[in-house]
C-alpha cells in the first residue's frame, strides 16, 4: 500500500504520489461515477470520493499539434479513459500529426522537467 494518508493529504498530493508509484489514480462517487481532476468532494453533490487505480487504457477524444518557438512540434490530447473519465495529456513515441481521434492508447509514466511523474500515453493495440 502507498505510504501516505489518503484522508489527510490534499487530493493533488495523493494523485501525485500515485503517479510517482507508476499508477494513474482517479476518484469515484458513492454511485460509481468517475471523477477527474482530483478534488476534495464530488462536484455538485459534495459526496465523499474514494480512490481507484485506472488500467491506463483509453482512446484519443481530440488532439492538436502545438508549434512553440524553439521547440519541436508536440501534441496535446484529450484522452477518454475506459473507466469513464477524460484527461488532458499527450501521446508520445509517434509524430504529433499521426495522433488521430479514436486511436487506442495506453499509459506510460514519464518525467516532467522537475523530475516528477507525468502520465502520458503511447499508441497501443489494446484488446
Amino acid at each position: 500500500m502507498s505510504a501516505f494518508n489518503l484522508h489527510t493529504e490534499s487530493p493533488w498530493g495523493v494523485y501525485q504520489q500515485f503517479c510517482e508509484e507508476g499508477k494513474l489514480a482517479y476518484q469515484v462517487t458513492p454511485s460509481g461515477q468517475a471523477v477527474f481532476f482530483p478534488r476534495v468532494v464530488a462536484p455538485l453533490t459534495g459526496e465523499t470520493l474514494t480512490w481507484r487505480i485506472s488500467k491506463g487504457e483509453g482512446q484519443v477524444y481530440s488532439s492538436t499539434v502545438i508549434h512553440a518557438k524553439g521547440l519541436d512540434p508536440y501534441n496535446v490530447a484529450l484522452i477518454d479513459l475506459d473507466e469513464g473519465f477524460r484527461m488532458m495529456s499527450r501521446v508520445e513515441e509517434i509524430a504529433p500529426y499521426e495522433v488521430s481521434i479514436g486511436m487506442r492508447v495506453k499509459l506510460k509514466m514519464s518525467k516532467d522537467k522537475d523530475g516528477k511523474a507525468l502520465p502520458v500515453f503511447v499508441k497501443g493495440d489494446i484488446q
